[in-house]
């Protein structure tokens, strides 16, 4: 029976040498990451030659074209003009002008900034809504343009 148990005490350590092979595999994953940071270290020195070449771009500067689409005059009908007037304007214009009013009213809601209160003026725009939101607001005024 002696041997037996001295049998069981060498097993016992060799269950104990498993924990160190995680220990080698952790270091595996450092070596690892240390790898990646090394990566990073060289796409951090392309990204300076990028922005040379931005800088470049600088000089020339082209202005953009707007789409000629929003800027062709349209025409407002009759409760759309009350707020913005009656003459042909391009829509950008219109939505200008229509936060004009609604800043120069007061009209926007004082807790969801994106909400505009409407007045009876505005009403009959929002197709009687007493709230819309802002994003709304700009697609029920393109019903009243033509």
């Amino acid at each position: 029976m002696a041997k037996k148990k001295a049998a069981k005490k060498k097993a016992a350590p060799k269950k104990k040498a498993a924990p160190k092979k995680k220990a080698a595999a952790k270091k595996k994953t450092v070596k690892k990451k240390t790898a990646k940071k090394a990566a990073k270290k060289k796409t951090a020195k392309k990204k300076p030659a990028a922005k040379k070449k931005a800088a470049k771009k600088k000089g020339k500067k082209v202005k953009r074209k707007p789409n000629p689409s929003f800027m062709r005059p349209l025409q407002p009908d009759a409760h759309l003009g009350a707020v913005v007037g009656s003459k042909p304007l391009p829509r950008t214009q219109v939505v200008k002008k229509l936060w004009a009013y609604i800043k120069k009213s007061n009209l926007q809601d004082s807790q969801n900034r994106r909400m505009i209160n409407a007045d009876e003026k505005l009403r009959n725009i929002f197709g009687g809504k007493k709230q819309v939101s802002m994003f709304e607001m700009t697609k029920l005024v393109n019903k009243h343009l033509k």
